[in-house]
């Protein structure tokens, strides 16, 4: 395939769901507390996710089924109720929960660019996304998406290159440290927590099938999550880069006080790029949490998922208004959040195992499923799944 044929989409829209204000504050955090010593849990994230978003193109493409409509198929009595549950506590109630952190994101690079409050920057942003998917029309809602990664990657790359980082650093960034330092190590899993996440899967095999159909289709589609998915984990490292590169005497512990510690270091305009930048992040996001729990839960229970169907609406819209009303009031909701992240802890593993399982299966695949290698390499991404989801039940019991 040649580059001038290569179209994003649906990768795209992946890259767009992962790169949120919680991916943005990581990679802050991570900068400015190591420097360039984890910027390898960032590219290893990137391979887990490339392997994992690969097989979940392909079940959309080739299989023509999104994931959840494969776990209800496959899945019976006891199992499929399972199934279900799992994937409607972890997705719908999770991306209810996250959806205030993404609306609240936003709205902090609105308040750094424009003033005003916060919470009604949020109802606004709330009130974009809203707007967007009740069109019900994907080419939008696409396009849309693709637009905050151009944006993304315009802000955090440039702001990063103008910090003149450490070449020499970010070499040696790429070599695994840090491992004896147990708090780095919780850095490093969080990094690639924040980019092989459970509901990109989902949204994935369904965002697939709105372009693409049948195994003439997979060279676009699996051109289109290389590039997106690979973009998107190169404006992580840019954001880590930023922040590993300002001074040892600022104090920053969120995007919010990067986009302020870049003014006097750059100029006025820095801060106002950046900012922009965390716009762009809350706002896809706050626009793919939605999208993605309608695809899975509609999915897994049969339901039609376009998102002009009564059905679908009636998923979405209540994650959305959740968001909304508690950006509004201000409020984390820390109890369905640390539920979110148990539910979560658990679903990641089966998934991606679940994944693996059906890319292997010729009755859907035919002559598309897994080589020995690409079996290799997700066996290897399902154990990395695994240890993230210990992790995220720990922290989440650890919050209880």
């Amino acid at each position: 395939m040649r580059l001038r044929d290569l179209r994003l989409g649906p990768g795209a829209i992946v890259a767009a769901a992962f790169i949120g204000p919680g991916t943005v504050t990581t990679a802050t955090v991570a900068g400015a507390s190591y420097g360039y010593a984890l910027i390898w849990a960032l590219a290893f994230s990137v391979f887990a996710a490339l392997v994992l978003q690969e097989m979940s193109a392909r079940l959309g493409v080739v299989g023509g089924m999104g994931l959840g409509e494969a776990m209800r198929r496959r899945f019976a009595g006891t199992g499929r109720l399972f199934s279900a549950g799992l994937v409607i506590g972890a997705i719908l109630i999770g991306n209810a929960a996250y959806e205030t952190g993404n609306l609240l994101g936003g709205s902090l690079g609105l308040e750094a660019l424009l003033g005003g409050s916060g919470q009604l920057w949020g109802v606004g942003l709330g009130a974009v996304a809203f707007a967007l998917l009740w069109s019900g029309r994907y080419k939008w809602v696409e396009r849309v998406l693709v637009g905050m990664v151009a944006v993304m990657g315009a802000v955090f790359l440039s702001t990063a290159i103008a910090m003149r980082p450490d070449a020499l650093g970010l070499m040696r960034g790429l070599v695994p440290g840090a491992l004896a330092d147990r708090r780095a190590m919780l850095m490093a899993l969080g990094l690639v927590g924040t980019t092989v996440v459970p509901y990109n899967l989902f949204l994935h095999a369904s965002a697939v099938r709105e372009r693409w159909s049948g195994a003439k289709d997979l060279a676009p589609a699996r051109a289109d999550t290389a590039v997106s998915v690979s973009l998107g984990g190169v404006i992580s490292i840019a954001v880590l880069v930023t922040a590993a590169a300002l001074p040892a005497t600022l104090r920053v512990s969120s995007a919010g006080d990067m986009a302020q510690a870049l003014e006097p270091l750059l100029g006025r305009w820095a801060g106002a790029f950046f900012a922009c930048g965390l716009l762009a992040a809350g706002l896809s996001s706050a626009i793919t949490a939605p999208l993605a729990a309608a695809y899975a839960t509609c999915g897994v229970l049969g339901w039609d998922s376009d998102l002009r169907s009564t059905k679908a609406r009636s998923v979405w819209i209540p994650v959305l208004l959740a968001g909304v009303v508690f950006a509004l009031l201000a409020v984390r909701p820390i109890a369905a959040i640390i539920f979110a992240q148990a539910a979560n802890g658990v679903l990641l593993p089966v998934v991606a195992g679940f994944l693996l399982f059906l890319a292997n299966d010729s009755g859907l695949l035919g002559s598309w499923t897994n080589g020995r290698a690409s079996n290799l390499l997700g066996g290897l991404a399902v154990l990395i799944a695994a240890v993230l989801g210990i992790r995220s039940l720990m922290l989440a019991l650890s919050g209880l």
